[in-house]
């Protein structure tokens, strides 16, 4: 295998990381550039709870369906 320092192959390595460097930035300068900016809206979400008419249905929910147990092992 060749020392690539010595053979002159280090140009080589060079140019290669520079052109991937390049094309990154060429990439980023694109997608800012063709990025469209929008106004978002601001979303609001409604927080009032609806009563129901009938409260037995309510009891219901709120009973657990499950028992724990009285003492825990």
């Amino acid at each position: 295998m060749q020392n690539p320092f010595e053979s002159g192959h280090i140009k080589n390595y060079l140019l290669l990381y520079a052109s991937i460097v390049v094309i990154m930035i060429l990439f980023f300068v694109a997608s800012t550039l063709f990025n469209d900016i929008r106004d978002v809206k601001k979303k609001v979400f409604h927080t009032e709870k609806k009563k129901s008419e009938n409260s037995v249905e309510e009891d219901e929910e709120s009973t657990p369906k499950f028992k724990l147990l009285d003492t825990s092992y």
